[in-house]
């Protein structure tokens, strides 16, 4: 069965669309400029008082924001990141998707796929959340592969090796393919250890870029993708096939940042830049569609939602 698609002419007027759809190249800026400077104020932090808290508080922080400026990436994917749309792709790809070695374009064809079949067998995200629910036993399995870098090492390794091309192929075109898929990270990363060498202290990048890259990034990207489709109602409503999440303060820290929880709105009208979703949202209730809506009003309740399976009764001897 296909989705039904929800059509926004027939409940927003010319106005309301105009508001919660206006692109900003002030406000994208500002929020990758907010990204970059939290990353350098939890830097700073442990410089200033080295010790395990601020070191364990700087790798948090920085993983939340190295998943804020994927999330900055997906927006430029939409096409909405920048009002100018010559400076929508470099803006996306140099100051967000590149340092965190993905890239703008291929995830835009990519992901487009997912909006046009959402949780139907051709989605190509949905081996993210046909799995679910899954037991406590198997969800603590891949939090620990995550916090302790195995699930990021074996995304890097494939990464390497997709670049790295065919072993049969000549080694031109094995150098153009691999410049092709990690030039643009490589050089971004290693601008960003030349600003840290400058400041004299190239090892953060290892303690403060690779290792909450590998690490806690890992553990709240998974979260994410559980958060947006896992066990959601009705895979061919619109309304009930992603999910919003209300988010506290802290969780919108460490977990949820740039309003990546209003992901049922984000389906309902792809093309609303991060910043407005909170506008959008809070006009889809005006318009009574929030009993309509798959929400839920926290992460922690997601996630039980999520780990719902019972555990297997043990074999008999």
């Amino acid at each position: 069965m296909n989705v039904e698609r929800f059509d926004p002419t027939k409940v927003f007027t010319p106005q309301e669309m105009a508001a919660v759809r206006t692109r900003s190249d002030l406000k994208g800026l500002l929020c990758a400029a907010h990204a970059w400077a939290v990353i350098g104020a939890a830097m700073a932090l442990y410089a200033l008082w080295p010790n395990p808290l601020t070191f364990v508080l700087a790798v948090l922080v920085i993983g939340s924001r190295q998943l804020g400026l994927a999330i900055l990436m997906h927006d430029g994917a939409h096409g909405v990141l920048m009002r100018t749309k010559r400076w929508n792709d470099p803006v996306s790809q140099w100051l967000c998707a590149y340092p965190v070695f993905t890239d703008t374009i291929p995830y835009r064809h990519y992901h487009l796929k997912h909006h046009r079949s959402t949780q139907q067998p051709d989605d190509p995200d949905l081996g993210l959340s046909a799995p679910f629910p899954i037991t406590r036993a198997s969800f603590r399995r891949k939090m620990i592969r995550d916090i302790t870098g195995q699930t990021g090492f074996k995304q890097r390794r494939a990464q390497i090796r997709a670049a790295l091309g065919k072993p049969s192929e000549p080694f031109p075109v094995r150098f153009a393919t691999f410049r092709h898929k990690l030039g643009g990270p490589l050089i971004a990363n290693a601008v960003l250890l030349a600003l840290l060498t400058v400041f004299g202290k190239p090892h953060y990048y290892l303690m403060f870029w690779l290792l909450p890259l590998l690490t806690w990034q890992q553990v709240i990207t998974r979260i994410r993708n559980i958060a947006e489709h896992a066990v959601v109602p009705d895979n061919d409503d619109v309304l009930r096939n992603a999910r919003t999440t209300y988010a506290s303060f802290l969780e919108r820290a460490f977990i949820a940042p740039y309003w990546v929880n209003y992901h049922v709105d984000h389906h309902m009208l792809m093309h609303v830049p991060c910043f407005n979703l909170p506008a959008l949202h809070a006009l889809l209730l005006a318009k009574g569609y929030g009993p309509r809506m798959e929400t839920q009003p926290n992460y922690p309740t997601m996630l039980r939602l999520a780990v719902s399976k019972p555990e297997p009764l043990p074999q008999p001897a």
